[in-house]
């Protein structure tokens, strides 16, 4: 159970460091690109929650800080 938190904090830390201007916008994964009709559900998904992720960085900066802290104290 451990493992899977681990990947999901890993997989979140991920989505959080992507700069919508490098990265997102040329692959079409810009928030404001979503208004032109032509995108499908899933991609809406995708962006949604891609820019949720990037939105709560505080609580994954404390997230991750638990997760050092169990690390050291339990591994």
């Amino acid at each position: 159970m451990w493992d899977f938190l681990y990947a999901v904090l890993l997989l979140a830390n991920s989505l959080a460091v992507l700069n919508e201007q490098r990265f997102l916008v040329p692959y079409g994964l810009g928030f404001h690109q979503l208004s032109n009709g032509q995108t499908t559900p899933l991609k809406v998904q995708v962006v949604g929650l891609i820019h949720a992720v990037q939105y709560l960085r505080v609580p994954l900066i404390a997230a991750n800080i638990v997760t050092i802290f169990f690390k050291l104290l339990f591994a």
